[in-house]
């Protein structure tokens, strides 16, 4: 079963006319995500590879049902075309532009929550939810994402977009499909967290374990480990912290803008340990993931 959106989600795509848009646009109709309108003022009337471009959301939603917005649209122009798409009951969306103003964020995620929306981002490459949606950029072309992810019973959740990608593939090689396969985002605020997600995939009946993929810097994961040991998440967990040679380069910022590792605040040696005392599984290697995973779940 997916979490967040499924094969009869509706979408536009806020910024349809833009380059890396125009490229994901073709990308979602072969997949078969359900693509019904783009925006970008001032060019309505416009199509792209057939989908009809529009001036504004209202123009939209006022005549039929739109569930998620992607939204690819340049920093500074964030903040209104997710308001928007907020302010016209769009209940999810997908923030891919990375760099936008700290503010404008926190502007977006108190609105969205005000609203009852979700929102996934900023600097999110999207989500998938194999062989029925994507949402975004994640996984790239059709044909490659048809290899990499394959339907079952595994979640994803990842602070990198790529690592994504790369753990369905790991997970479909070993006979392991997913349910949903999520890419947070990268920024230092971002809309739906670790705490945020994991619910949803402990009340889904049909998601057995989750893998997280995690980098060094910030608390998601602590606050992850502490939200497991208060409410004695049943499911497993399998997690992977990636660059563990951080904490020996305090100060250092590395790829992703939230990766920055200061003292002992955010080291990959303290999200480990968190992660051990709530019960969380944590892969030595990227490879042992699949057998700690089928080691762990409930036979059903």
């Amino acid at each position: 079963m997916a979490i967040i959106a499924d094969k009869d989600t509706r979408m536009i795509i806020q910024g349809i006319t833009g380059r890396e848009a125009v490229t994901f646009t073709r990308d979602l109709l072969d997949y078969g995500s359900k693509v019904v309108g783009g925006i970008t003022p001032g060019k309505g009337g416009w199509e792209v590879h057939g989908v009809p471009v529009y001036d504004c959301v209202r123009q939209i939603t006022k005549n039929e049902r739109v569930d998620a917005s992607i939204i690819s649209v340049p920093p500074a122009f964030v903040r209104g075309a997710a308001f928007e798409a907020l302010d016209n009951g769009i209940k999810l969306l997908v923030i891919v532009t990375e760099r936008i103003p700290r503010r404008d964020v926190v502007d977006i995620i108190t609105h969205g929550h005000k609203l009852g929306s979700r929102i996934i981002g900023p600097n999110s490459l999207g989500l998938i939810c194999p062989h029925k949606t994507k949402l975004g950029m994640i996984g790239g072309r059709a044909e490659d994402v048809k290899r990499a992810y394959s339907p079952g019973n595994i979640g994803i959740i990842s602070r990198s977009g790529g690592m994504t990608t790369e753990i369905a593939n790991l997970l479909t090689l070993n006979g392991l499909g997913q349910s949903t396969c999520i890419s947070v985002g990268g920024d230092p605020i971002i809309g739906s967290t670790f705490v945020d997600l994991i619910p949803l995939f402990q009340a889904d009946p049909e998601t057995h374990g989750v893998v997280i993929f995690c980098e060094p810097g910030g608390t998601a994961e602590e606050d992850l480990a502490e939200y497991v040991k208060a409410n004695k998440v049943a499911k497993p967990i399998v997690a992977f912290v990636a660059g563990r040679f951080a904490d020996s380069m305090s100060g250092v910022r590395f790829g992703h803008a939230a990766v920055m590792v200061e003292g002992n605040r955010g080291t990959t040696r303290g999200k480990v340990q968190a992660f051990l005392e709530a019960g969380i599984l944590v892969a030595e290697d990227f490879s042992a993931i699949p057998q700690l995973l089928t080691q762990n779940m409930p036979t059903h």
